[in-house]
């Protein structure tokens, strides 16, 4: 059966536990960056940072709120990055049948910056980062190294508030409408992102447009030269005819 992770939101107070574990389990180096007037460090996913907790600051009902989110690779059930590879170079992108887990393998090295950037812009969720360093296309590999030998992933072993849950994909969604239904009695706008469609299921007690440009699902740009009617029949084709 396929995993899932379950991220509550509502839980999340942004101690950054599960980005920091994210990079020490991968042995990443750090990234320097720059103040820019906010307290979310980096400014956003790359080749080093798989997770990243977003911050928003609203002032809702008069009172001033903080909307965290932590963002990764939501692991499609039909992912968009695969199948705009699999246009390229079979294999390049694969969807573990056991996980569920979409992993990035070694061939992606040999995509040119235009066709990496083609697949990235497949993602209904803006993820993948091409790293000019390695050559390659990045993203959260589900921990699978951890998970294939009986471990959570390292950023929920670290999360201390129980925010982010990860398991069965049937158990991961049972939890998710059990907090669903008592969240709802504080926060009556709280909901469950796409729990049909990703193996990353975030439960979001305002409006998700306010957590995150992409916390929305997009549906991908016309490639460049592609009509707007070749690009909606694309659609319900294989992603290979968006390729030429």
């Amino acid at each position: 059966m396929t995993k899932s992770f379950l991220i509550d939101t509502s839980r999340c107070t942004a101690c950054r536990g599960c980005q920091i574990a994210c990079k020490e389990w991968k042995d990443f180096p750090a990234v320097h960056t720059l103040q820019t007037g906010t307290h979310q460090n980096p400014p956003d996913l790359g080749p080093y940072n798989y997770k990243l907790i977003r911050f928003k600051e609203y002032k809702i009902n008069n009172r001033v709120e903080w909307l965290f989110f932590p963002e990764q690779c939501r692991h499609c059930d039909e992912p968009g990055c695969k199948a705009g590879a699999d246009a390229i170079m079979e294999g390049a992108i694969i969807k573990d049948k056991d996980t569920g887990a979409v992993l990035y393998t070694e061939l992606t090295k040999q995509f040119t910056p235009q066709q990496a950037e083609d697949v990235r812009s497949m993602c209904p969720y803006n993820v993948p980062r091409w790293s000019k360093e390695k050559g390659e296309l990045t993203k959260c590999d589900m921990c699978f190294d951890r998970i294939t030998n009986g471990a959570v992933p390292a950023c929920v072993k670290t999360c201390c508030t129980g925010c982010m849950n990860f398991g069965e994909r049937e158990a991961m969604i049972k939890l998710g409408n059990e907090r669903l239904e008592k969240i709802r009695k504080t926060y009556p706008k709280a909901t469950l992102l796409d729990p049909d469609e990703v193996s990353v299921i975030f439960l979001v007690t305002e409006d998700r447009k306010l957590y995150h440009e992409f916390a929305e699902r997009r549906t991908p740009a016309p490639l460049p030269g592609m009509g707007r009617q070749e690009f909606l029949a694309s659609l319900t084709r294989p992603f290979k005819a968006m390729f030429g």
